[in-house]
């Protein structure tokens, strides 16, 4: 009896381990993929490092520490934390930032402007913003926030950012006001800075800002009432930061020129890639286009021989800007006009730059130049260097003096020659864009990172002393060194217009 107890007793033992075994198995499972999809979580929100841990054998013992990998060593900015009346508090009184617009419906939305509809199915997706040309220091900003390596640690710092909105601020000042007030808020600035500790290492050598308008509204030489804008970059601790700007001077040396804002703030890779497509398979019947008005009060303007031209052409299409109420404040009909045309005209305007340029291109269209001022000698960090590769250029003495016409410069383009200029164009699209700042785009770098990686890489020159101490007559050789041969383009240039 006994015998067949133990028995017993043992196959039960042997059951009941055999239906533990599993158990086991399945709560060390369990254990196991919830520390793994733990560990996973935390290394997914550890930002900007990856730990890697070496695999230790037997003969090791406990495994040595992680190694850490710093993926923002060389790329954290530090962000001044200025007071309001440098930038806040001019967006809550939108109301006196124009003296000709009101600014308050182009502030929303961080800085895009009203949404646009696509009721003329000019626009594809829901990315489109009545963007102003003159918001660009709110858009920068607001997309600085969404930069993944900010540090509150200045000393790790490749770069200090100064958010004061300088174009906003002198908007409000150029027209019927002294010099006095025209500077006082970028005096004001300085003064704050210079009470930092940051400013004192570099004396501001590695501060950088964003002045939203063209750099002649901030280079008054003189304190005559009757002279233009402000002294922000002429007074020496202007000089000693890098200012970027929607047109530079290429006299100087520490402006550069970055695109003027667009009406496309995409917040998807795949809203900037559908859009490429989309402009490459559009139907393109105009050979060539022009948006614009008349400046009678240019002397050396060519747009009445660029208007005389286009009008007398039928592979032109005009789109006048100065009679009534005028489609060019139309973003549809701007826009829709550009998919249209391949080659697009881009005269210089009031100044060497337009914004009609970039959405031209962002619109997949040609640009044709007539002055290397116009993009060639402005904006380096954005446009290949090879201007040839998507843009023709036209001398405008030769078009004022009637020498050449304009549509049978373009016809001599053959048809994979302007396949090719297209396709430069529309590869270009992302980095000629400001991405909605309200997101951060996976995989593509838009006209934000690719300042941001200009401005990083100019002040490790500086650190490292690889900037040229130009004179100023060696900047103007140097900014204007064409692909033909040096001082290629010196002939366009007039030295009295610094």
């Amino acid at each position: 009896m006994a015998t067949l107890g133990n028995r017993r007793n043992g196959g039960n033992a042997r059951k009941r381990l055999w239906c533990a075994i599993p158990v086991s198995c399945a709560v060390l499972i369990i254990i196991s993929f919830t520390f793994i999809f733990n560990l996973g979580y935390k290394h997914r929100a550890v930002t900007p490092e990856v730990m890697i841990t070496p695999m230790a054998s037997p003969s090791m013992g406990s495994p040595p520490p992680p190694l850490v990998v710093d993926r923002c060593s060389g790329r954290y900015i530090y962000v001044h934390d200025l007071p309001g009346r440098f930038n806040s508090d001019m967006i809550s009184s939108c109301r006196t930032l124009s003296k000709w617009t009101d600014m308050c419906p182009f502030v929303s939305n961080a800085g895009l402007g009203p949404r646009l509809n696509n009721a003329e199915g000019v626009f594809y997706g829901a990315e489109w913003y009545a963007t102003n040309q003159f918001a660009l220091e709110l858009i920068f900003h607001n997309r600085m926030k969404q930069y993944e390596c900010l540090t509150t640690n200045s000393s790790l710092a490749s770069a200090i950012f100064v958010p004061f909105y300088a174009g906003l601020d002198i908007g409000r000042y150029l027209w019927g006001y002294n010099t006095s007030v025209r500077d006082a808020t970028s005096r004001d600035l300085i003064r704050w800075l210079k009470s930092r500790p940051e400013w004192s290492t570099m004396g501001g050598r590695d501060h950088f800002m964003v002045a939203g308008r063209i750099t002649w509204d901030f280079r008054r030489l003189t304190d005559d009432e009757d002279d233009w804008g402000s002294k922000l970059l002429v007074i020496p601790e202007g000089k000693n930061m890098t200012v970027l700007v929607i047109e530079s001077s290429p006299w100087h040396k520490n402006d550069f020129g970055i695109p003027y804002p667009t009406y496309f703030h995409p917040s998807k890779d795949s809203e900037v890639q559908q859009w490429q497509e989309r402009m490459r398979r559009i139907r393109r019947p105009w050979l060539f286009s022009f948006a614009g008005a008349p400046r009678p009060n240019i002397t050396d303007s060519i747009r009445n021989e660029i208007i005389g031209q286009c009008r007398q052409s039928r592979r032109c299409k005009l789109l006048e800007c100065d009679k009534g109420r005028s489609k060019c404040h139309s973003p549809s009909s701007v826009m829709g006009m550009f998919q249209r045309s391949i080659f697009c005209l881009q005269p210089q305007g009031d100044s060497y730059t337009r914004r009609s340029t970039f959405d031209a291109m962002v619109a997949g269209c040609v640009p044709v130049f007539f002055h290397p001022g116009s993009a060639y000698a402005q904006y380096v960090w954005h446009l290949p260097r090879n201007h040839s590769e998507y843009s023709v250029l036209i001398s405008e003495d030769e078009v004022r003096d009637g020498k050449v016409r304009i549509e049978e410069v373009l016809e001599r383009f053959g048809k994979k020659d302007v396949m090719a200029m297209r396709e430069e164009v529309i590869r270009m699209i992302p980095r000629l864009v400001y991405a909605d700042p309200r997101t951060r785009l996976e995989t593509t770098n838009d006209a934000f990172d690719v300042t941001v990686e200009g401005v990083i890489q100019r002040v490790k020159d500086i650190k490292g002393g690889r900037v040229p101490d130009f004179s100023e007559q060696e900047s103007w050789k140097y900014a204007l060194t064409g692909r033909g041969g040096e001082h290629e383009w010196d002939h366009f240039f007039n030295r009295t217009t610094q």
